[in-house]
């Protein structure tokens, strides 16, 4: 099977990407794989598999690699004499910005260049978590309580503490912070306003019970990983994701009754059902007096989840079998037509 992986982007994820892009080459040996970086500066690279190591891209070496450009369902190589198409499928393995916020996604289908990943409509749900929160309450999915705040108007968090702070587009849990008084707000809200102009604060549940599950829709149905229940301490943070983005062995079921799998699969498929056909996505569940919470979607998981599925590769293989196909306007001129002949012109 031909793939080629798309990684990097202009986001604070960008070296997430890298690692992930690296763990998938070596999680889908096998595979006929192409890579394409893509800079901070926004120029797509062609990198060989050989090169796929992180001191290519620390030591800015991709900066020798060719260059490419997009044409209508490919990225293009051109040489001297000749232009390279690469018209393999694509995995969208940009996380953040660029890569979930919507806007590979369209230039994807701008190009008409199939792909596995998340839609622009799914990006834009899963990427700013307020409209997560909009999601689930258009959806009948359970969410803790939150509030928003701008750092383009000054107003007081009504929460009672402890609460955490997130940016309101961001993963990896950068710029996350647990403010368990008054006194620690201002710090965390700095913190989190360097990446984001919009927070989300959420009461910080002391002990809570969580739980990630991973999917996607193949021949009509859902298809669904183990439950992994996360090893943490309070939450887990930019290191330990970081770590975790690299996994590559699969993780230990959590051992929970078949009942709360069952209302995990519920919500995961109202999410995913009619929004994030194409994509391979992770939701993190809170459980609380044995009610599920969506607490986050994960539109572009780290290592796409690999850790989560017995058989990835044949994951992989089903999913690029069940891409949603755009439809585009057939033009034909007609009206321009009548109108010219009408005019007599």
């Amino acid at each position: 099977m031909k793939l080629t992986i798309l990684f990097g982007g202009a986001s604070y994820e960008h070296e997430i990407s890298i690692v992930s892009a690296i763990t998938l080459k070596a999680k889908l040996s096998g595979f006929d794989l192409s890579f394409v970086f893509c800079d901070q500066d926004h120029t797509f690279y062609f990198v060989p598999s050989s090169k796929m190591k992180a001191t290519t891209f620390s030591k800015g070496e991709h900066k020798k690699m060719p260059k490419l450009s997009l044409e209508n369902g490919c990225f293009a190589q051109k040489t001297m004499f000749s232009t390279v198409k690469h018209k393999d499928l694509v995995i969208n393995l940009i996380h953040g910005g660029d890569g979930e916020d919507g806007t590979v996604p369209a230039l994807l289908d701008f190009f008409s260049i199939k792909y596995i990943g998340p839609r622009v409509n799914a990006s834009v749900f899963s990427y700013d978590k307020r409209y997560t929160k909009y999601l689930c309450e258009a959806k009948g999915i359970k969410s803790v309580s939150y509030e928003t705040l701008s750092a383009k108007e000054h107003k007081d968090v009504t929460l009672s503490y402890p609460v955490i702070i997130k940016p309101a587009s961001l993963g990896s849990s950068i710029g996350v912070s647990i403010v368990r008084d008054e006194s620690e707000l201002d710090y965390a809200l700095d913190s989190a306003f360097e990446f984001d102009n919009n927070v989300l604060v959420e009461p910080f549940i002391e002990g809570v019970k969580e739980y990630n599950l991973a999917g996607f829709m193949a021949d009509g149905k859902m298809h669904f990983s183990i439950v992994e229940e996360p090893q943490k301490n309070e939450f887990l943070d930019f290191e330990k994701k970081y770590m975790d983005f690299s996994r590559s062995e699969q993780v230990l079921k959590a051992d929970i009754s078949e009942v709360l799998v069952s209302k995990l699969r519920t919500n995961f498929e109202k999410i995913y059902r009619g929004l994030f056909e194409g994509a391979l996505i992770r939701c993190d569940f809170f459980v609380i007096d044995g009610e599920v919470y969506l607490n986050e979607i994960n539109p572009i998981p780290g290592s796409m989840a690999n850790y989560l599925f017995e058989d990835f590769k044949g994951c992989i293989e089903a999913l690029s079998k069940s891409l949603p196909h755009a439809k585009r306007a057939k033009v034909s001129y007609e009206y321009i037509h009548s109108i010219s002949s009408a005019k007599g012109k």
